[in-house]
């Protein structure tokens, strides 16, 4: 039996040898993540640099696209490295460290797509009322309170995988993933499957819930209101609804693939679908936000025509 002071690191076994053609992946995914990071980054500057986009909604707009370049980063620099090198194997602090990041972006995004939602359901629902009720204090405590609980949340799940004594060390994944370190355990994981189901609830149902609930209300307005009160709602909420859906999409796939044996999957498409939520929702959410926002979509045609 191998204990955890023995492990030193982990042996990553969905890689296989695909010869020259990894220099071609290299530059696809190196061309993914240069993508997002000048998205996501040309976005944060234009809402920061433009007063007129100093509102509640884009600030928390802002606090999202800065988590799609956290988790972007937590992944993508580690893969162009393994997909170059011939040993795919990582430490055993930087894989709790990548479990910590990516796990920490999942439960931001999450909470952030729910602030979101409240803020929409308070602007359509309270029009009248939205400036006393959604204050700049109120901004800034709902964006650190997202954040910070986060990452507590996840400290906890780190801390509880650390501590586990290991029977192997080879994790059937391109990255490290916290149920695959789990299920290598040889000892009592009654713990952290409790935790996990309890973190489940709170970073994902609970959130999920409250979006639920928002819309059901703005809904009601919708159809109760104004042409006028319709569209504004239709503009503001469907690139929210949108990337709400294709997150939750990606999150359900890892959480079924992490659960379930997926063996009968071709190994290439395993690979793609784990990936989804970590490479689509950071390219998905900015495109989307600015195109389909018309206050940001002409802020940056005013910029980019300003500069030509």
């Amino acid at each position: 039996m191998i204990n955890s002071t023995q492990v030193l690191y982990f042996t990553l076994s969905a890689y296989f040898d695909i010869g020259v053609i990894k220099y071609l992946y290299f530059i696809i995914t190196m061309s993914i993540y240069i993508c997002i990071v000048v998205t996501n980054l040309f976005l944060i500057v234009v809402i920061c640099m433009n007063r007129s986009l100093h509102e509640p909604m884009y600030i928390f707009l802002c606090s999202l696209f800065m988590n799609e370049l956290y988790g972007s980063t937590g992944l993508f620099p580690f893969l162009l490295i393994q997909i170059l090198s011939d040993i795919h194997t990582v430490s055993v602090p930087f894989c709790f460290l990548q479990i910590f990041c990516l796990h920490s972006y999942g439960a931001v995004e999450f909470f952030n797509l729910a602030v979101m939602s409240y803020d929409r359901y308070l602007a359509i629902c309270y029009p009248l009322q939205y400036n006393r009720l959604m204050t700049s204090t109120k901004v800034a405590v709902l964006i650190a309170v997202t954040w910070l609980f986060s990452f507590h949340t996840i400290i906890v799940v780190v801390s509880l995988s650390s501590s586990l004594q290991l029977c192997g060390n080879i994790i059937d994944k391109v990255y490290c993933g916290n149920y695959a370190i789990v299920k290598l355990a040889c000892s009592d994981t009654r713990v952290n499957n409790i935790y996990g189901l309890i973190y489940t609830v709170i970073s994902i149902i609970i959130p999920f819930i409250l979006i639920f609930y928002t819309y059901i209300k703005i809904l009601k307005v919708c159809f109760s209101g104004s042409k006028q009160t319709r569209q504004k709602a239709v503009s503001t909420c469907t690139p929210h609804l949108a990337s709400l859906l294709n997150f939750s999409f990606g999150c359900c796939f890892q959480i079924l693939q992490s659960r379930f044996d997926m063996s009968s999957m071709p190994n290439m498409l395993a690979i793609l679908l784990s990936l989804y939520f970590l490479t689509c929702q950071p390219l998905f959410t900015p495109v989307l936000y600015g195109l389909k926002m018309s206050k940001i979509r002409n802020t940056c045609k005013r910029l980019l025509s300003a500069d030509v």
